[in-house]
């Protein structure tokens, strides 16, 4: 059907209104002013400049500016800026970014209001406006677009119609920033390369309190989102710079904001351990089959076509027969070429829509990138890239969605080409979220492998990054900024840094002055330390990355059975736990309950406490804990009576009051060795109300040793004593306010009592306080002991489950007579596994995950710990020192202080050698060592400083270098041009065009002379 029979029907018309309803996909802000980069970067600019210029007057306060240096366009390219959905980058292989043909008008109008773009390419300028108060002062309804354009050289109009050119420009002049001509073509002026593109947006979008989106007063170098708060907010959602740095995976363009340039980044050079994983799906089918489908419709229309020009032309050939005439042959010439032309076309798109379907059934290869970022822990998830723009940042993935420790830290990379995933018009999110959700599936499980290869869990995860100066135990709280961190992070992470004229990417070897380094914004190749990359034709050297394999766990029957047991088990447990519960409904219910036992006269009740203490007397102990877990250093916690150790009478009044040895400093909890031992002698008359139950002697041990013991044992024997006498205080006083609310005649038999308890405390056996110690000790210990054990609820552990370790919490515990077992619920382990387990406390398969550091310790146990330096015990479990070894180790102290001795110390040099091993002792080697390093790091910067001047000569020589050679490639053209002319006017029939024909002329000439 003919296009004219079109004519009249209806067509769909943009409304003034779409151009604020198009701007509204974009809800981040700072994805809108990335349209306008990514602009640019299609455009082959090597560098874009992103500034602000205060104008009072406007709306906001300033103007948003946008410069590059791309190819720039045309004023036929232009008109495309204002066709809604046209673009000339869509195609197949394509890498550019834009593909919609709308990122330029919905990100510049969800910015501010207007926008006027200036573009020079070629030998013409050309201006565009687009502009919402323009449409609503003027009360219209269409989009009206002003577009003039200019001559470079003439500064004259490029127009055929001299009023469209008045009405275009007289707008411009009204309703924009710009009010002549001449400030027209100051704008232009600003594009110094020979092409380019500068947009301006002004009349910004104000907030409620009407001020700008956009904050450009707190920080001049950057470009802030305003009213977002610094703590708890990523840098790249608050700052432009930040999200700038990482808005490529491999950048190419130079981004300068206010002025200064962006430390842009590359991911995978920035992360501790890389490692890189090929993965392959077939998965991704959606944006491939849409392919398909256009493929397929475009060749069914050109074989259409074909088959059309095939019948015309047999059509043609049968009408015309004979007919030989020279304008028949032309005619039926033209029909055939034609009708070849299509045939070809039709053949091409077939063998397209054949590679597309190809195409569709093989799997989709990509390269998931995982490195620990130890620059900023909290900082970790996945980065998602399309056509090497970023999507989706900070994603959270498989075992990063348990919330555990588990691969915190961790941050991963993926590229995803177009024909595997497309994104949305505003480059936020994805738009086949299936696939998308499917894609980060993908690299969960390729994470948990990363996590499993890096071997940081088996090694134990805290002590992984105290290592690195992450000493807090707060995640978000930043790494300790001491020189030897900050050292020990800048080895494991090479700098990576671009020069600025061949935007190569260069890695700079380590240097320990270069830790806090401010490199200038214009580093050249030049500056590189490495002499193997310090030139611009050096090729970039490519990052080799380790490649790792996803190793997914074959389940065998038996662990599939074994998996089976223990759900059913789990269930079995809970069905008990429910079926021992008991709801009340009434009176009847009410009795039901087994209260008697409270009921009973209070003789049954003291002699069914005797018993039972019996029975604690005899009650084997709970497995002893292990040595990393008994000497962790853990927070004090408050003293109870179940803590303390009890007072049980000893064997003989006679015997030693001798104890193991403990420090004081609030450091280890003290060890109930008392209580323990009272449970495990039986019961023999007391001897005093003081007394101890005796420890085991130790071995011998030196004299000295032994002495300063016996002291340390006998004031912690007081210290006990006296804690002993307030535990009885506080028992006496609980017994008081018990007996208050009593009536007269329970007062009276309870005085009664008292006095009885009096007469028999005066018997020198102290029956009565032994009796009720015996009553005492049944109703209390288990309590004390279920107190214990609950407190044991959300420790960090870490437990071993075939032969590796995996983190965890523990979110129940179960005591009874014989040990204590944790209910540990796993931050991640493999498919195979059951999410939780039941161990034993004190097992070697359980040990702590992180034990409390004295940054974590609680303001009561710091004050516990400051109030004293616990008492220093000799370690006599080896031999005594030498003589020998002694005077070895002062030779050797000697010789390093004089070989590392820093010039100009506090003490002479030659006063080391007569020191004797006390004064070496009290030799100030902080002082000496800062000395030291503050020496070393003046020469190393004076070497900085020499080779810096150096590179500084050498560039300004090689710049001069230029200049001259330029200046004798100039004077050496004119020469050429000068003999040209001269041998033109000697013979005037010589035709030389080339320079090689010059040159070989001339030597013909001088051959022929010889």
């Amino acid at each position: 059907m003919a296009y004219s029979s079109y004519s009249n029907l209806s067509r769909a018309q943009l409304t003034f209104e779409y151009l604020h309803t198009n701007s509204t996909t974009h809800e981040f802000l700072f994805g809108a002013l990335a349209e306008l980069v990514d602009n640019s970067r299609d455009a082959n600019a090597t560098r874009i400049d992103i500034y602000t210029e205060k104008r009072q007057e406007l709306r906001g306060g300033y103007m948003l500016c946008f410069l590059d240096d791309g190819i720039g366009m045309d004023p036929n390219e232009a008109t495309h800026v204002i066709q809604f959905g046209k673009s000339n980058k869509r195609s197949p292989g394509s890498t550019h970014i834009g593909q919609y043909g709308n990122g330029l008008k919905s990100g510049s109008m969800r910015i501010g209001k207007d926008f006027i773009l200036f573009t020079k390419k070629g030998n013409t300028l050309t201006c565009l406006f687009m502009s919402r108060t323009f449409h609503e002062e003027e009360g219209l309804d269409e989009v009206i677009v002003p577009l003039p354009s200019w001559d470079l050289t003439t500064r004259e109009p490029l127009t055929s119609d001299p009023e469209k050119y008045a009405i275009e420009t007289e707008l411009i002049f009204k309703y924009s920033p710009f009010k002549n001509e001449q400030q027209l073509m100051d704008q232009f002026g600003k594009i110094e390369s020979s092409s380019g593109t500068l947009v301006i947006i002004y009349n910004l979008k104000l907030m409620d309190n009407r001020e700008p989106e956009l904050d450009v007063e707190t920080d001049h170098q950057d470009i802030l989102m305003a009213g977002t708060p610094v703590e708890g907010v990523k840098p790249e959602r608050r700052s432009f710079r930040a999200y700038a740095a990482v808005l490529y995976i491999d950048p190419r363009m130079r981004i300068f904001i206010q002025g200064h340039k962006v430390r842009t980044k590359r991911l995978s050079c920035c992360l501790y351990k890389p490692r890189v994983y090929k993965y392959s799906s077939t998965r991704f089918k959606t944006r491939a089959e849409q392919e398909v489908k256009k493929a397929d419709h475009l060749a069914k229309i050109a074989e259409e076509k074909a088959r059309e020009a095939e019948s015309k032309r047999l059509a043609l050939e049968a009408r015309l027969g004979e007919d030989l005439s020279k304008d028949s042959r032309a005619i039926l010439r033209k029909v055939q070429d034609s009708a070849m032309m299509l045939r070809q076309d039709s053949d091409m798109k077939k063998r397209i829509l054949e590679a597309k379907q190809k195409a569709l059934k093989e799997p989709k290869e990509l390269n998931f990138i995982f490195g620990v970022n130890i620059e900023q822990r909290d900082l970790d998830g996945m980065f998602v890239y399309n056509c090497s723009r970023l999507i989706k940042m900070y994603e959270k993935t498989g075992p990063q969605l348990e919330g555990g420790m588990a691969c915190g830290g961790v941050v991963g990379v993926v590229d995803v080409p177009y024909l595997v995933l497309e994104p949305t018009h505003n480059k936020q999110d994805f738009a086949d979220a299936k696939e998308y959700r499917h894609l980060l599936k993908s690299m969960g499980e390729h994470l948990a492998q990363y996590w499993k290869d890096s071997n940081i869990a088996q090694k134990g995860i805290v002590k992984f990054w105290d290592e690195f100066g992450y000493l807090s135990a707060s995640w978000s709280a930043p790494p300790s900024s001491e020189s030897r961190y900050k050292r020990r992070r800048a080895m494991e992470i090479p700098l990576t840094i671009q020069c600025d004229k061949c935007l190569k990417w260069r890695t700079l070897p380590f240097q320990m002055d270069a830790v806090d380094k401010r490199y200038p914004d214009s580093w050249v190749c030049l500056m590189n330390p490495d002499s193997s990359q310090d030139r611009c034709d050096t090729p970039e050297q490519k990052q080799n990355l380790p490649c790792g394999v996803l190793k997914k766990d074959k389940q065998t029957a038996e662990d599939k059975q074994k998996e089976l047991a223990e759900k059913i088990k789990q269930q079995q447990e809970k069905l008990e736990t429910l079926q021992k519960t008991t709801t009340i409904k009434s009176a009847a219910d009410l009795k039901k309950l087994p209260l008697d036992v409270s009921m009973k006269p209070t003789t049954e009740s003291s002699s069914q406490a005797t018993r039972a203490s019996e029975r604690s007397i005899t009650r084997p102990r709970s497995p002893p804990l292990p040595a990393h877990l008994k000497n962790a250093p853990s927070v004090l916690p408050s003293r109870t009576t179940s803590q303390r150790p009890s007072r049980t009478p000893a064997p003989t009044p006679s015997a030693p009051k001798v104890e193991t040895s403990r420090s004081r400093a609030a450091v280890k909890p003290p060890q109930p060795a008392a209580k323990s031992a009272s449970k495990a002698t039986p019961k023999t008359p007391p001897s005093s109300r003081g007394s101890r139950t005796p420890a085991k002697a130790s071995p011998a041990k030196p004299a000295a040793a032994g002495q300063r013991k016996r002291i340390i044992e006998q004031e912690d024997s007081e210290e006990e004593e006296d804690e002993d006498e307030e535990e009885e205080e506080e028992e006496d006083s609980e017994e008081s306010e018990q007996e208050e609310p009593q009536t007269k005649k329970s007062k009276m038999a309870a005085a009664a009592s008292n006095r009885g308890k009096a007469i028999e405390k005066t018997l020198p056996a102290k029956r009565g306080k032994l009796d009720e110690a015996t009553e005492k000790a049944p109703q209390q210990e288990p309590e004390s002991d279920a107190k214990n054990t609950q407190k044991d609820k959300g420790l960090l552990v870490e437990v071993r489950v075939n032969k590796e370790w995996y983190t965890g919490k523990v979110i129940a515990v179960e005591a009874n007579k014989q040990s204590v077992r944790w209910k540990v619920k796993f931050d991640y382990v493999p498919r195979s596994t059951p999410k939780d387990r039941w161990v034993f406390k004190g097992s070697d398969e359980v040990r702590l995950m992180r034990p409390p550091s004295p940054s974590s310790q609680t303001p009561d146990t710091q004050q516990k710990a400051e109030k004293g330096p616990a008492p220093m015990e000799p370690d006599t479990t080896q031999p005594g020192t030498s003589r020998e070894v002694t005077d070895s180790l002062v030779t050797m102290l000697r010789t390093m202080l004089r070989y590392f001795f820093p010039p100009a110390f506090r003490i002479p040099k030659d006063d080391v050698n007569s020191m004797s091993a006390e004064d070496l002792v009290a030799f100030p080697l902080k002082e000496y060592f800062q000395q030291y390093e503050s020496g070393l790091q003046s020469l190393c910067n004076s070497y900085q400083s020499r080779a810096d001047a150096r590179a500084k000569a050498v560039e300004e020589k090689s710049n001069s270098t230029e200049v001259k050679l330029k200046e004798a490639d100039e004077k050496l053209q004119t020469l050429r041009t000068n003999i040209v002319a001269l041998l033109q006017k000697v013979q005037e029939d010589i035709d030389i065009n080339t320079d090689d024909e010059l040159d070989a002329y001339i030597e013909d000439l001088l051959t022929k002379g010889d």
